[in-house]
């Protein structure tokens, strides 16, 4: 059927997953989620185990985005399937994970403004994966990959809980916050002053009421309340800026919670924890429109200061769009590492 669809060598199962600490979240978003797991060619036909690598997405990402397809090019769950299938990556259990938020995302962090994303993937899903699936059940053999802000979610993860992930992949992970988020706050605030009298509330309203991103100032905005309520919500929900929205001033009581959430900051504080891993790979365009090439290499200098060497790092010729192509190459060497 190419170019529409590619059939799997291996198989892909779908799931609705019911999450108890996703309910009652403080945007009321769905607490039952789509789950889809995939397994190597010959699964069936054995009684072996096999590594686990859990693959999230990037902002705005939810789970049916897998399926979608650029021209000329195959998705990530086709790529993933071929290179396992030739044996360019060895067999894994691959798990795809739905963490979206009416907000655009959740980081992969508990946050009372969005939700106990990090505690559903460590708590709920892993254990889920693991009793109907024939798994290596030990953090020593399972990963997590992920770009954009799946790549910081990949990043925060394991350093969180090692006792959960033995093994990161991030690509154009969001890293060094004074580089990526900060430069964009003086553009939300012209924008809020410009169209929205100031007020956020007024942009919700105007983005609900129209197709989503119609309005080539609606990322930015979306990006900096997202990252609010992920990094400095208060613990009754309430989402702290870290800025003031008439002048763009820093607040910095909370662009400190911020950077707190910052990998290149929690490096040297989870060292232990990063120590520990078995697998660490990072890679970012050197074109990327977010400079998260920078965030990429301050995290890999601090991984060398903390004694973490064995790494795989690449800064390659490409901007943060169309990389999917990269992911199947941090796939072979996280499955590697954790078989």
């Amino acid at each position: 059927m190419e170019p529409w669809s590619y059939e799997l060598a291996g198989r892909l199962d779908e799931h609705a997953f019911e999450s108890e600490v996703l309910k009652d979240n403080a945007l009321g978003d769905p607490h039952v989620r789509p789950l889809w797991v995939y397994v190597p060619p010959g699964y069936d036909d054995s009684d072996g185990r096999y590594p686990s690598i859990y693959v999230i997405q990037g902002l705005t990402g939810q789970v049916d985005m897998w399926r979608n397809r650029t021209a000329f090019r195959q998705n990530f769950p086709e790529l993933a399937d071929a290179a396992i299938a030739n044996g360019e990556c060895p067999p894994c259990v691959l798990v795809y994970l739905d963490a979206w938020t009416s907000v655009g995302g959740s980081q992969f962090v508990d946050s009372p403004g969005t939700g106990r994303y990090h505690t559903y993937i460590c708590d709920e899903l892993v254990p889920f994966v693991d009793e109907r699936y024939r798994t290596l059940a030990g953090a020593e053999h399972r990963g997590i990959a992920g770009k954009s802000s799946g790549g910081y979610g990949a990043m925060v993860n394991p350093m969180l809980r090692p006792d959960v992930f033995g093994g990161l992949a991030t690509h154009a992970g969001d890293a060094l916050f004074e580089m990526c988020y900060l430069p964009e706050f003086r553009n939300s605030v012209r924008t809020l002053r410009d169209r929205y009298e100031g007020s956020f509330d007024r942009f919700w309203e105007d983005f609900r009421s129209r197709p989503a991103f119609s309005k080539d100032t609606d990322h930015t905005l979306l990006n900096d309340w997202c990252m609010a309520a992920c990094y400095s919500a208060d613990e009754d929900g309430t989402v702290q800026l870290p800025y003031d929205t008439d002048t763009g001033e820093l607040r910095p009581e909370i662009w400190e919670r911020w950077l707190a959430w910052d990998p290149v900051r929690m490096a040297r504080e989870r060292a232990d924890a990063l120590r520990s891993l078995k697998a660490i790979y990072i890679d970012c365009g050197k074109r990327d429109q977010f400079f998260l090439d920078l965030g990429a290499e301050a995290f890999r200098r601090e991984l060398e200061a903390i004694g973490v060497t064995d790494i795989f790092f690449e800064l390659f010729d490409g901007t943060h769009s169309m990389i999917e192509y990269r992911y199947p190459l941090a796939l072979a060497y996280l499955a590697e590492r954790l078989a």
